[in-house]
């Protein structure tokens, strides 16, 4: 067997005859498949014994030998191996063809790659393969042409005229001969040769001629061995054949095509030993062909073979390709044993690294170690006796299970799985009952509630496992979001409330103005109802007098004394930052306690608080009434202007939606102000607990305005609230919104998860790999701003990151970060408070590691706070935070009512389509040289003129509706926007380059996530914009040995120009590209990758030609070979690591190392 640890790399070729012939283990000669009668393999058959190996492990067919002893002996009378049963699922046969037939992927493929090497057209080739046309092999001394077609008349008139003088054939003999004479050194010299004479479509044809000679040429593959003289034959497990119920058989549609295969040969065979006429035995060959066809790609040309009820059958192509095929469901993901499921209910009495696990269930999943605890033990003597203990759960098997999970870490996964805390490990607790228990504070990272969810458990077996399972996937060690560093174990729902309603304070409560010596002596108090806890008091804290409430004294004592006194109301914003701060200052375990203290306060005192709704909280503000007449009189006085004819039905509208907007706030305002600070409702919004104002408005204002199916505004709006109730035609307009809401969140999530797997595939190598790749380039950063809103503020876009140059005080001239230095959150205070604008600092966008990138141009890795380690799988990461957030964003494009201006995409789409890199929507015009505009108006359409500082002037049309953002004389720079609308990136890297359009696909993936309150950091989207950007046109070859017009990889251009530069040639020029995420993630390295991806055939066929290696770099590729992934603690350089085995864990393992190599802080 491979020893799968001990390659490097995976190579793909053409294989040869001869080749599949060593392959296989005999020829299957008869389509016979297994005899009904005694249900064993068939001699000679599809599934016989003597080649693929014996049915049952040890056994032959005849049944002369049984048992282990006889193993490697091959039977005399049946001639079956006595061997495992398992060999069945590797050993292959083979098919000697009477014919030689060609194979598919090569001539149908785009481009078809025979037709290329022999310079046919496709059509050309199908005629001569299916016996339409001969062809013109040899003319000898004829005036016929080499490769002429010619029809059966044509054929029959030359034979008279000529006699034997010439040679043609049909069918893929005719093409093998054709494949066999042609030297492709030669072929190359004749091309290379033909590239620097022709242009135009021949040079284009030229080109895609010598890429597929290249790929002959350097793989060492021969071009006839794309027509097929042997087929071989899968192994028979791949393709079983299973008894039903009823006695019938169920089997893989695999067999059936090989069965035609075979009765076609067979037949063929028959014919030509009989002499058959020339007609039948055409005839009889193209069937084979077509057979051969079908079992290869079925229904890649002309109908597809069908079985039964029409259904056409999965040929060897379809086993690879989709969701369903080898790829995604076998090779990159398996279902896994123990493992189990469960529904999941809340555990408000679980620390935060623990999670209740259901006792049945931890039992079965512990098996194993529970029945070698009790050998060790001494309760069983073997281990039989000690699963039969555990099969009738004897008492001391749950002594021994207690033990046996004290230090074992399992780990749990909700589906869908949408970023690296969708699976995390925790410390199993035993619980009565069937449902697993979870701790309250991660529901927000798993995104599960407790309506229903199930979550399924897995255990991590090897000591290795089980170290990272607790080391690097503890829920208490995931604190921190990694797409923004921001906290995600934040305390949620009840517990902020019992937060807010403990620290809320009230004028004129029982006790106000009291002055307490100590914390001690204000419980007391409270406990004696002698002071509220709201009421204003003062306590004596460290010495000094601080005015505060009872509630604060309480909730203080959750909170570390590092972090200060919190005397603010405890919303859920402030709770936020406090784990934010307790994590920056104390680390992952003190903020884990702060959690778990603040979670038993909350749940406690939302209890006693009995906050409950009633109808007679939702109070309705006395104002309402004469806002909506005031606004009703407003509408009268816009309708008498439209009907007079003053204002267009246009401005009538927008001026309706203005009056009711601002009725609507008008009723909001109203109402917040009619609210008591303790009323319920208010206190849940208020606090972040549950709701917001805009619903508590719908309850207690007013509806207001809705939107119609197509997304244009109704102008006529809701005036209820739904404490009021709706009427009819108010309840009807509301549906609309509701409906398309519902059928909206069903079309993102599909969209969204089809983004992030794109996204994935793109980005799964990039891994850091070396501390410092040395650039000296990076990106000048300032604040995003849309318009004159900001989006992203500059201290969130450098903190975390490494200064490229020193960062100078404009006024002072001290230096606040010198080069080389990580900018951290308080530096990035500084250099905003300093006033400077703009900051240059290392980016992945400039990184120059040849494989992934260093650890100096990613800067801090956001999950734990520290610097990025060798190792991490920053692709993945970065993948997953722009993907995770996709089902947050709105799909619809806004329509601007009907306004003049095409509609922009926004959201979702918008997102997609920069990453795809796709002409956008409403495009925008932008300027190709810099200068200053001109407007003019001419017969009706509008045009601009820009005139450069040199006197060259570029005329641009304005197409009708087109918004301008320009005026007359204004100065532009090139790429900048004319008109209002989308760029098309495309353009812009034509104009601006690499950095321009990296810049902009920065800030409209951001501008779209920020506009719908989704925080990302830029490194995350900087990681794909540098795969987009990674590959590079060859525009002229020079004296390389690149192909003109090919696509690749910037590093290999570099290397190449460098090796020719030396040897005193012309270096080749080459233009950057901007390839989408589908292309991108197409044009990788890896083939396995790629084909597990997309267009696997197409993906396979280029590989096997060129001879492919792929060099293992990724993560799918790893894991589709079933090698460790070389990320993380896969890398070689921590394979050395010993762990040592089973117990002690706590004093083997410290807390996560925070750092791996050092960098100047």
């Amino acid at each position: 067997m491979l020893d799968l640890n001990n390659f490097d790399r995976i190579r793909i070729s053409l294989a040869s005859p001869e080749k599949i012939r060593a392959w296989s283990s005999g020829e299957v000669k008869k389509p016979e498949t297994i005899n009904y009668r005694t249900l064993k393999p068939e001699r000679d058959g599809l599934f016989c014994e003597r080649i693929f190996g014996p049915t049952r492990d040890w056994e032959c067919h005849c049944g002369k030998y049984k048992r282990v002893r006889y193993k490697g002996v091959v039977c005399d009378r049946c001639g079956v191996e006595v061997t495992r049963s398992k060999v069945r699922r590797e050993r292959l046969g083979h098919i000697e063809l009477a014919a030689p037939v060609s194979h598919i992927w090569y001539f149908k493929g785009i481009p078809s790659r025979m037709g290329l090497l022999l310079d046919m057209s496709p059509r050309a080739l199908e005629k001569v393969l299916y016996f339409v046309s001969y062809i013109v092999i040899d003319p000898m001394e004829t005036p016929l042409l080499k490769k002429q077609l010619l029809t059966e008349t044509e054929y029959r008139e030359h034979r008279e005229k000529y006699g034997n003088n010439f040679k043609a054939l049909m069918g893929a003999e005719a093409i093998k001969q054709l494949l066999q004479e042609i030297d492709l050194e030669e072929m190359n010299r004749e091309l290379r040769q033909e590239l620097r004479e022709v242009s135009g479509q021949r040079k284009i044809r030229a080109v895609r001629r010598l890429e597929v000679v290249e790929a002959f040429r350097k793989s060492g593959n021969r071009p006839e061995w794309m027509i097929m003289d042997v087929v071989p034959v899968i192994p028979p497990e791949l393709r079983p054949m299973v008894q039903l119920d009823g006695g019938r058989f169920a089997t893989s549609d695999l067999n059936d095509l090989y069965r035609r295969v075979i009765n076609r040969n067979n037949r063929l065979k028959r014919l030509l030993d009989l002499g058959a006429p020339d007609i039948i035995v055409r005839n009889e060959k193209r069937m084979l062909q077509e057979a051969v066809d079908a079992l290869i790609d079925n229904g890649r040309r002309g109908r597809p073979v069908t079985g039964p009820g029409n259904r056409p059958l999965k040929s060897l192509s379809d086993m690879l390709k989709g969701k369903q095929g080898r790829f995604r469901q076998n090779l990159l993901g398996k279902r896994v044993d123990y493992s189990g499921r469960s529904v999941i209910v809340v555990g408000p009495n679980l620390k935060l690294h623990q999670c209740g696990l259901p006792k049945e269930m931890a039992l079965e999943l512990f098996k194993p170690f529970v029945m070698k605890k009790l050998v060790n033990d001494g309760h069983a003597h073997n281990i039989k006796s000690a699963k039969r203990m555990v099969e009738r759960v004897r008492p001391e098997v749950w002594d021994v299970l207690e033990e046996v999970i004290k230090d074992h870490p399992v780990m749990l996964n909700r589906a869908p799985t949408l970023h690296r805390l969708g699976i995390q490990a925790f410390e199993p607790k035993l619980v009565e009952g069937r449902a697993i228990r979870i701790h309250p504070m991660v529901c927000t990272a798993y995104n599960a509630d407790f309506d229903g969810d199930q979550m399924a458990v897995h255990l991590p077996l090897s000591a290795e496992s089980q170290a990272e399972a607790r080391l690097l996937m503890l829920s208490a060690y995931n604190i921190l979001n990694p797409k923004d560093g921001r906290p995600v174990a934040i305390p949620t729902q009840d517990m902020v409330l019992g937060s807010y309603y403990l620290t809320v304070e009230q004028e004129g409560a029982t006790g106000e103005g009291k002055v307490f010596h100590s914390p001690e002596e204000a419980m007391m108090a409270y406990e004696n109802h002698a002071v509220s806890l709201h009421a204003k008091v003062k306590v004596r804290l460290d010495g000094e007098l601080v005015e505060t409430t009872v509630g604060r004294v309480i909730f203080n004592s959750a909170i570390p004394k590092e972090l200060g006194y919190f005397n603010k109301v405890a919303d859920k914003k402030a709770l936020g930052k406090i784990v934010d701060e307790s994590y920056r200052k104390l680390g992952f375990s003190a903020t884990g306690k702060l959690l778990d203290g603040i979670k038993s306060l909350g749940f406690k005192f939302a209890t006693k608080a009995g906050v409950t709704i009633g109808g007679a909280d939702i109070i309705i503000p006395a104002k309402k009434k004469e806002i909506l007449a005031e606004s009703e009189k407003q509408v009268g006085k816009v309708e008498v202007q439209y009907r007079r004819g003053l204002i267009t039905e246009e401005e009538r509208y927008r001026k309706v939606i203005g009056i009711w907007n601002d009725a609507t706030r008008q009723v909001t305002d109203a109402l917040i102000e009619s609210l008591d600070k303790f009323n319920p409702v208010y206190m849940m919004a208020n606090s972040g607990a549950r709701g917001n104002i805009q619903q508590i408005r719908q309850l207690a204002g007013m509806r207001g305005l809705m939107a119609d199916p197509s997304g244009r505004i109704i102008d006529l709006p809701i005036k209820a609230n739904f404490r009021e109730g709706l009427t009819v035609l108010e309840y009807f307009i509301s549906t609309h919104g509701a409906r398309k809401g519902l059928a909206d969140t069903a079309l993102r999530t599909a969209d969204s998860g089809y983004l992030t797997r794109r996204l994935v595939d793109v980005a799964q190598d990039v891994i850091v790999r070396e501390v410092d790749c040395g650039t000296e380039e990076g990106i000048d950063v300032s604040e995003i701003k849309d318009g004159t809103e900001v989006i992203e503020k500059l201290e969130d876009r450098i903190a975390g990151r490494i200064a490229l140059e020193d960062i100078v005080h404009p006024e002072t001239g001290e230096i606040l970060v010198t080069a080389g230095r990580v900018i951290d959150h308080e530096d990035a205070d500084a250099i905003v408070k300093a006033g400077i604008k703009k900051v240059k600092i290392r980016s992945v966008l400039t990184c120059k590691s040849r494989y992934g990138v260093c650890i100096h141009c990613y800067g801090r890795n956001l999950a734990t706070g520290h610097m990025v380690d060798i190792g991490e799988a920053v692709g993945i990461i970065a993948a997953q935070s722009i993907g995770e957030p996709g089902t947050q964003l709105t799909m619809r494009t806004f329509h601007t009512g009907g306004v003049a201006g095409d509609d922009i995409t926004q959201g979702l789409p918008r997102v997609e389509e920069l990453f795809e890199a796709r002409k956008p929507k409403g495009q925008a015009i932008i300027a190709e040289e810099g200068g200053v505009v001109e407007i003019r108006e001419i017969k009706g359409r509008r045009e601009i003129d820009i005139t450069g500082d040199d006197g060259s002037k570029n005329n641009y049309v304005i197409p009708y509706g087109a918004r301008l953002k320009v005026q007359n004389g204004d100065r532009v720079e090139p790429g900048d926007e004319l008109t209002e609308g989308s760029v098309n990136p495309h353009d812009l890297l034509k104009i601006k380059g690499v950095t321009g359009v990296q810049v902009y696909l920065l800030h409209e993936v951001q501008r779209v996530y920020r506009l719908q309150g989704v925080d990302i950091n830029d490194k995350h989207i900087e990681v794909m914009i540098r795969q987009m950007l990674r590959k590079v046109r060859v525009e002229d070859q020079g004296d390389t040995s690149l192909l003109p017009g090919g696509l690749i990889d910037i590093f290999d251009v570099e290397e190449e120009n460098r090796q020719v530069v030396l040897e005193g040639g012309e270096p080749a020029k080459v233009k950057p590209v901007l390839l989408g995420i589908t292309k991108a993630s197409l044009a990788t390295d890896s083939f396995l990758s790629a084909a597990s991806f997309q267009e696997t055939t197409r993906v396979l066929t280029e590989a096997a030609i060129k001879g492919k290696m792929d060099p293992l770099l990724g993560l799918k590729e790893n894991v589709i070979i079933g090698k460790l992934v070389p990320a993380g603690t896969g890398m070689s350089r921590y394979r050395n690591v010993e762990i040592n085995s089973y117990g002690g864990m706590e004093e083997a393992i410290e807390p996560p190392v925070e750092q791996t190599h050092t960098v100047e802080m």
